[in-house]
């Protein structure tokens, strides 16, 4: 069934969802309508998000509010250089019944949530950080040769503070590659920080209410993959990540200067995923080359790895992101 033929109060309920998850977290966020669009869209298409931006910015916050406005199961783990890969998944412990039988239990760890919040995951050791790496793929925990089935729908929001900071390690690219989305928290504006000020001295702070369950939401993340996209704008996402590869013909110069490793494949499935759901939310049917470029940056900025030259440079993976959009033209 196309989303053409899916019922129309479906496709309502999915555009009034997100608005209402957008409404309840503008309640306690301040400002960043894009990255609450993007954790939105993220959502809706059971992906994970990486939000990165200096302490202090409500990233955090951010992610507290939205487990209030899902009706899921949250937990949050606090990621600290000891901490250990049992920490977050679980480990086996022994067992003595009242017959003086002993067995290994599982015990979860808190992963074994809807919704899970890695807060300031870049804190923790490389080995650490890969506990995540089957978790985030495959929905799965193995422990001692026995594989643990993580509860659907299942959603990790990463925070991390820029790779510059102290003691702070830098994410295996094997683990940003399972982000669907990386999304840069900015400071806010002299009157964001205003509103932001009354908000939090006042005596009093806004109640989010849940709107939208487990479920639900599933079926709402169904409905979004049904979406048409044409076959030539789906074309036009594989050669902007294609784009963003040194090696392959017609690169721009922007990539063959300054990158060292292109986008996955990955990428092309989250950018045309993600268009879809943004050409949702904005009351279309079918997916434009400007969805495409519109969610390309986020989609893209965590998987494009930069050579030395480009770091001597200055050149971020945002510029290089913006001259592949530029160089790659609709029609080819």
């Amino acid at each position: 069934m196309s989303v053409a033929s899916a019922s129309s109060s479906g496709i309502e309920e999915l555009q009034q969802t997100a608005q209402a998850i957008e409404q309840e977290i503008g309640r306690v966020i301040v400002g960043q309508d894009t990255v609450v669009r993007g954790v939105v869209i993220a959502l809706l298409a059971g992906g994970h998000v990486l939000l990165e931006g200096v302490p202090g910015l409500g990233k955090t916050m951010l992610v507290r509010t939205l487990a209030e406005a899902v009706h899921l199961h949250y937990s949050r783990v606090q990621f600290t250089p000891d901490l250990m890969p049992a920490d977050i998944t679980g480990t086996n412990v022994l067992i003595e019944d009242g017959n003086g039988t002993r067995h290994f239990d599982f015990q979860p760890g808190p992963i074994f949530a809807n919704l899970i919040l890695a807060d300031e995951i870049n804190r923790a050791s490389p080995k650490t950080q890969a506990a995540l790496l089957e978790a985030m793929q495959e929905q799965t925990v193995s422990v001692a040769t026995i594989i643990h089935r993580l509860p659907r729908p299942f959603f990790v929001l990463a925070t991390q503070n820029p790779i510059e900071m102290e003691g702070t390690y830098p994410l295996p690219e094997a683990e940003l590659d399972r982000f669907f989305f990386k999304l840069n928290v900015t400071y806010p504006s002299r009157e964001q920080l205003n509103e932001i000020v009354r908000r939090t001295t006042s005596a009093t702070r806004d109640s989010v209410r849940p709107v939208v369950d487990g479920p639900r939401l599933i079926a709402l993340q169904q409905l979004a993959r049904q979406v048409p996209i044409a076959s030539h704008v789906t074309d036009y996402a594989v050669r902007v990540v294609l784009g963003t590869h040194p090696d392959s013909d017609g690169t721009p110069e922007m990539t063959t200067r300054f990158v060292r490793f292109g986008a996955s494949p990955r990428a092309a499935q989250a950018i045309v995923l993600a268009a879809k759901i943004f050409a949702l939310l904005n009351g279309r049917l079918n997916v434009s080359f400007d969805d495409i470029r519109r969610v390309s940056p986020p989609a893209l900025r965590h998987r494009v790895i930069l050579n030395f030259d480009a770091e001597s440079k200055n050149v971020s993976t945002d510029d290089v992101i913006r001259g592949v959009l530029k160089s790659i033209p609709e029609g080819g």
